[in-house]
């Protein structure tokens, strides 16, 4: 089986790599903060001391990690463990041209990285149902796809370095307009004595139904907010700039 590595241990990246162990795998994980790497050891996951040490053992590296300054932190640590033939798939989302950044860091090494964003929540994840998107190397993709096809069945190839970033912040900027619109329909239909509980399953057996609303609706009703957000209020701040601002990232 492929070994695996996987840096950024939070709740989506805990979520992926359960699915890796359960798929058969040889895991190795490290995380920022060690005990959250543990926490998954009785799973199987093996724990690396320095992302060097993960780099140097994995065919495969993922990376989920909170932004751009973090991914690039680890990639640098993890350099002296690399080498031609590793492809290191980074789920986190940040700047294409950030990505573009990185990979010429990693490119010296033989190694290929590839920007992989997934569409998702842990919810997603859970179900076996993540949408993963990958910009980079086709060769390398072509390699891995098998793998990316275990965490769900939906997986895209975009082109080159930095295109599936692009793909990702236009898809959330569908995400945010479709997800206001969603509340304010909600908020419409209370100020005219309808039920909260009653719209929400109104809309969710309408036209408008979509995965989306399907696992976020239910937030607005009592009891229903997650303890993690699903996303950085930042993150969606920086889409709906580049939307106004009528271009790519």
């Amino acid at each position: 089986m492929t070994i695996v590595g996987f840096a950024g241990l939070g709740s989506m990246g805990a979520g992926i790599v359960g699915r890796l162990l359960a798929a058969g795998h040889d895991v190795i994980g490290w995380n920022r903060t060690r005990a959250r790497a543990e926490e998954l050891a009785p799973q199987g996951l093996r724990v690396a001391d320095t992302p060097a040490d993960l780099a140097s053992e994995a065919d495969v590296v993922f990376s989920m990690l909170t932004n751009a300054a973090a991914v690039e932190a680890v990639v640098r640590d993890a350099l002296p463990g690399l080498g031609a033939g590793t492809t290191w798939l980074d789920l986190s989302t940040i700047a294409p041209d950030e990505s573009r950044a990185i990979a010429a860091l990693v490119e010296p090494t033989g190694a290929v990285f590839c920007d992989s964003p997934v569409s998702g929540s842990p919810a997603t994840v859970a179900a076996g149902q993540l949408s993963i998107m990958v910009g980079g190397d086709r060769d390398a993709y072509d390699r891995v796809e098998p793998l990316l096809y275990e965490l769900g069945p939906k997986v895209t190839y975009l082109g080159p370095q930095g295109s599936a970033l692009v793909m990702k912040f236009a898809i959330n900027l569908s995400l945010v307009v479709q997800g206001i619109s969603f509340c304010e329909s909600v908020a419409m239909a209370e100020k005219a004595g309808i039920a909260r509980e009653a719209a929400v399953d109104a809309v969710l057996k309408s036209v408008i139904a979509s995965p989306m609303l399907g696992y976020r609706a239910p937030m607005i009703l009592d009891g229903g907010m997650p303890e993690v957000p699903f996303a950085n209020a930042a993150l969606v701040e920086a889409v709906t700039r580049l939307a106004a601002a009528g271009r790519a990232p």
